[in-house]
């Protein structure tokens, strides 16, 4: 069965697509399993992603026929990234290339692809050197995601890394200092961003998690004067982006 897809699609359906798409190494961001499909290569295909720390999530039927856009997904189907992830190393490599300090945006567990697509687009502009992303409980770099960051993906270096905090740390031995956007922070206006640093952006509900947060060295708000206390992260994470840009 050949690879069939929807057009502007990040969705590959069926057993031999995905079990290609496994075996050739492609960016995966999870395989989407038919509730109750344990038949024939499915097992095979499911212990594969596991292996490869790939999420697997049992969805409705009816939603794979949904995805497949009218292909023969046989219970299985994998939702891949539009763009290879680049490494931690590529991102500080292209700060050197730039002759800059590193200024890097790490994402706890943004959800949605539309506040990820925007958010790159913003980094891209204010003139960060690259994105980190967490594998799992993120939006990964879907269509949607390629399409809100309005082109800026094909130049924003990304990388997906297993532990945000335990990568912070590894930031840290390199000479950053880290930044975090959180309500209880001091105000933003008030701090020096002027060494190489990494700006942490929270869930958009939750905001960012405990661990990650009493990782960071610093903790910047913005001033709530209305009567809503809390911004889209997009739109917070671009005011503090400039600011540190502004600084630089």
């Amino acid at each position: 069965m050949e690879e069939k897809r929807q057009e502007h699609s990040d969705i590959i359906a069926g057993r031999n697509p995905v079990a290609e798409a496994l075996r050739s190494g492609r960016a995966i961001e999870a395989v989407l399993v038919a509730k109750g499909e344990r038949s024939g290569s499915i097992v095979a295909i499911i212990a594969k992603a596991k292996k490869k720390n790939i999420p697997v999530k049992e969805v409705d039927r009816k939603k794979l026929d949904f995805l497949a856009g009218g292909v023969s997904h046989q219970g299985v189907a994998a939702r891949c990234a539009v763009k290879e992830y680049s490494t931690v190393d590529d991102i500080f490599q292209n700060a050197e290339e730039k002759g800059e300090q590193p200024f890097i945006i790490i994402l706890d567990r943004i959800e949605d692809a539309h506040n990820l697509g925007a958010i790159i687009r913003t980094a891209e502009c204010a003139g960060a050197h690259g994105v980190i992303i967490p594998e799992r409980r993120s939006a990964g770099l879907s269509y949607t995601v390629e399409k809100t960051s309005a082109g800026a993906l094909e130049y924003m270096p990304v990388a997906r890394v297993t532990n945000i905090s335990a990568e912070i740390d590894r930031l840290k031995e390199r000479g950053l200092w880290i930044y975090a956007a959180d309500m209880e922070g001091e105000d933003y206006k008030t701090v020096d961003y002027s060494p190489a640093c990494a700006l942490v952006i929270g869930n958009e509900g939750k905001g960012i998690a405990p661990l990650v947060l009493k990782k960071c060295d610093v903790v910047v708000s913005l001033p709530m004067k209305g009567r809503i206390n809390s911004l889209n992260a997009s739109v917070a994470g671009g005011i503090l982006m400039y600011e540190i840009a502004s600084k630089r």
